[in-house]
């Protein structure tokens, strides 16, 4: 079962998790970072690293994030692969927790 990078990541882009993944199966956008459905084994390293609760098991997505889980199996086959920690954008902080972000998520 896969992890799945809900909206919460949209606009903060931390890549804190990017660091621990034994199989380099995040991917990055221009605000919002998915993992490779394919790619990922399911190891839980990344989980515990998003310092805003963004990823999650594929089976426990919270309830109206659904659309995340095809969201980030779309991408991952169109963005380039990040596996070294970058700075998260200088207005991270002020998009923490902020919901409806999905129209914000630049392709």
């Amino acid at each position: 079962m896969p992890f799945v990078v809900t909206e919460n990541c949209i606009k903060c882009k931390y890549t804190d998790c990017v660091e621990v993944c034994p199989v380099d199966c995040f991917r990055e956008g221009p605000n919002f970072l998915v993992i490779d459905p394919d790619e990922c084994i399911d190891c839980t390293l990344c989980e515990p690293e998003c310092p805003i609760n963004a990823i999650y098991p594929q089976d426990d997505v919270p309830a109206g994030q659904e659309k995340f889980i095809a969201l980030n199996a779309e991408l991952s086959k169109e963005w380039p692969a990040i596996t070294m920690r970058k700075d998260g954008p200088p207005d991270a902080k002020e998009w923490e927790g902020v919901s409806d972000k999905l129209p914000l998520l630049e392709r």
